[in-house]
């Protein structure tokens, strides 16, 4: 457009230089009427670009519609599959939290328990096994006093000046020795020992 310009400039400069006599008035209406004609193409050019940026505006508008409904789609599916794994990979992490707290408060369980055993052992506690212990002794004890005859304790106390009447010497000797072997075991029995004060 302005190369069509240039040259009808120069076709109206050719012939004012070609017709040099013609006056001054026909050279200003000729360039006029370029300059006019030059401005009506102009003029023209911009509402033709106009009307076709109208008409192929709304085609290039829904296109562009159409693409961006394509890419929101596109990450939608994207942004799921991520946020299924990202869930997946929370649960992971969530379960070794949990194992983790799990396996922590099992050995705290198991030093708490060591080191109030050992401060019983230090304060002379008995504890379960020399309970269980003590506790088959006395069974052992009782039968062997069943066995030999005797009563067990409370019962020899109660018939103790009766029998002691009728039995001779010799015999109360042999009933004393089976109750001194049981009295011997209890003596060996650790005594807890009173908690020093700081």
């Amino acid at each position: 457009m302005a190369a069509k310009f240039k040259k009808t400039a120069k076709k109206s400069a050719g012939k004012t230089q070609n017709a040099g006599k013609g006056s001054a008035q026909e050279q200003a209406e000729r360039l006029s009427k370029t300059l006019s004609e030059s401005a009506q193409q102009i003029w023209l050019a911009g509402v033709g670009a106009f009307g076709r940026a109208q008409a192929e505006g709304t085609k290039l508008f829904e296109g562009l519609v159409k693409e961006g409904l394509n890419l929101e789609q596109t990450a939608r599916k994207f942004t799921g599959g991520q946020a299924s794994v990202l869930r997946d990979a929370v649960e992971s992490k969530v379960g070794q939290a949990r194992e983790r707290a799990t396996d922590t408060w099992d050995r705290l369980e198991k030093v708490f328990e060591e080191r109030v055993q050992r401060a019983l052992v230090k304060l002379g506690v008995p504890g379960r096994d020399d309970l269980a212990g003590l506790s088959e002794r006395v069974d052992a004890l009782t039968a062997e006093l069943r066995r030999q005859g005797g009563a067990p304790a409370a019962r020899k106390a109660s018939a103790k000046p009766a029998a002691a009447a009728r039995k001779p010497k010799a015999a109360k000797a042999a009933a004393k020795k089976p109750a001194k072997a049981a009295k011997a075991p209890r003596k060996s029995i650790a005594r807890p020992k009173p908690p020093v004060a700081p």
